[in-house]
C-alpha cells in the first residue's frame, strides 16, 4: 500500500513519539532495578561466605552480607531453613489430602542427601557450627495433655553416624538437680555447641518454662533458669539469647553470660516470637511482622531492619552488614 505525502510526516513524529517513550521506560525500568534488584533464580552454594541466606515467599533465598544487592532464589521450598559449614536443614509440610512434614538435609550445593519424615508445623530448625548436628521442632496438634493445645516434637540427626532423634521426649530431665518425669514435657529450639555434644534448648511442663544445658553422649539434661525459650548460642559460645515472657508481653529478647548468668534486655521494644540468630559474634538478628531485623546483643542501640519479605535468617562467612531492604 501507497502512503501519500501528508501522512508520512504523521507517521513520523508517530515513530519518534514511540522511539522516546521505549527509552524512557527502559531509563526507568534500570533505576528501578537499582533500587528493587530484582530476584535472579539459579542454584547457592551453602559455603559461600559473605552470604544472608533466609526464606522469602515460601522458598531459600540469599542476599549478600555487606550490603544491598539483587536476591538470589534457589528454587528450594522450605517453611523453615538453617544451615552451617556446607549442611542445611529445610523443614516443608506439603499440602494435600495427606499432609506429610519432611526434614530434609541439604548438601553445600542444596541437593537433598538425607529425609526424616515426621509430623505437624515446622517451626524451628538448627544445625551445628560444623555441620554435623542438625535438629528441629514442629508442633504437634491433638498431641497434649492439655485440653485444646498442642505438643512439640523435636529431633536430632547425627550426619557422621546417620543416627536419628525423631523426638527427644524421653530424654533424662533434671530440675534443680532432681530427676524429673511428667507426661507433659515438651522440648524445642535446640541447638548445639562447638563440640557436637553440648546443646541448649527449651523445655516446658506444668505451665512453666526453663532453659536447659544438655549432654548428646550421655542423654540428659538439667535446666538453667526458668522462662527462657528458643536459645541461640554465640559464635564464641559464651552467650546465649532468648525470649523470655514478660509483661506487657508476650515476648522480649534477651542475652545471657553463660559464666556469670547474669541476663541483659536487648533493645527490640516489641514482642519477638522467633528463635533468634546471630549474624555477628555481637549481633543477633530475627522475624518480626514479616521481615528480618538486627540488634546490638549487649542491650544498646535500637533496631534495624535487614530484609523484608524474608524469614529463617543465617549469615554464612563474616561482613560488616548494613541496613537492606
Amino acid at each position: 500500500m501507497q502512503i501519500s505525502a501528508t501522512r508520512r510526516p504523521v507517521r513520523r513524529v508517530l515513530i519518534l513519539v514511540v522511539a522516546v517513550i521505549a527509552t524512557v521506560a527502559a531509563a526507568y525500568t534500570a533505576v528501578a532495578a537499582r533500587r528493587h534488584p530484582q530476584p535472579v533464580t539459579h542454584g547457592l552454594d551453602l559455603a559461600t561466605n559473605g552470604r544472608l541466606l533466609f526464606v522469602s515467599a515460601g522458598e531459600v533465598a540469599s542476599a549478600p552480607l555487606a550490603g544491598p544487592g539483587p536476591r538470589t532464589v534457589s528454587g528450594i521450598a522450605c517453611q523453615r531453613f538453617y544451615a552451617a559449614a556446607g549442611t542445611g536443614v529445610c523443614l516443608l509440610e506439603t499440602a494435600g489430602p495427606v499432609r506429610a512434614t519432611y526434614v530434609k538435609v541439604l548438601d553445600r550445593s542444596m541437593r537433598e542427601i538425607r529425609r526424616v519424615q515426621t509430623a505437624g508445623i515446622p517451626n524451628r530448625a538448627r544445625v551445628s557450627a560444623s555441620g554435623r548436628m542438625v535438629t528441629w521442632t514442629v508442633f504437634v496438634a491433638g498431641d497434649s495433655y492439655k485440653q485444646g493445645g498442642f505438643s512439640t516434637w523435636t529431633g536430632i540427626l547425627d550426619t557422621k553416624t546417620g543416627y536419628a532423634v525423631p523426638n527427644m521426649e524421653n530424654i533424662q530431665l533434671y530440675i534443680d538437680g532432681k530427676r524429673y518425669r511428667s507426661p507433659d514435657v515438651n522440648y524445642w529450639g535446640v541447638n548445639f555447641a562447638s563440640d557436637d555434644n553440648r546443646f541448649y534448648g527449651a523445655v516446658s511442663t506444668r505451665g512453666k518454662t526453663y532453659l536447659i544445658e544438655g549432654d548428646y553422649g550421655k542423654w540428659k539434661a538439667r535446666t538453667l533458669r526458668e522462662n527462657a525459650e528458643c536459645p541461640s548460642l554465640s559464635p564464641d559460645g559464651t552467650r546465649l539469647v532468648f525470649k523470655k515472657r514478660v509483661r506487657p508481653g508476650p515476648w522480649r529478647l534477651y542475652a545471657l553470660d553463660l559464666a556469670t548468668m547474669r541476663e541483659t534486655p536487648l533493645a527490640e521494644p516489641e514482642s519477638v516470637d522467633d528463635q533468634a540468630a546471630w549474624l555477628d559474634g555481637d549481633t543477633v538478628m530475627y522475624g518480626k511482622r514479616g521481615s528480618v531485623w538486627a540488634v546490638p546483643a549487649d542491650g544498646t542501640g535500637a533496631p534495624r531492619l535487614l530484609l523484608t519479605g524474608a524469614s529463617s535468617p543465617v549469615a554464612v562467612g563474616t561482613a560488616q552488614p548494613v541496613a537492606m531492604g
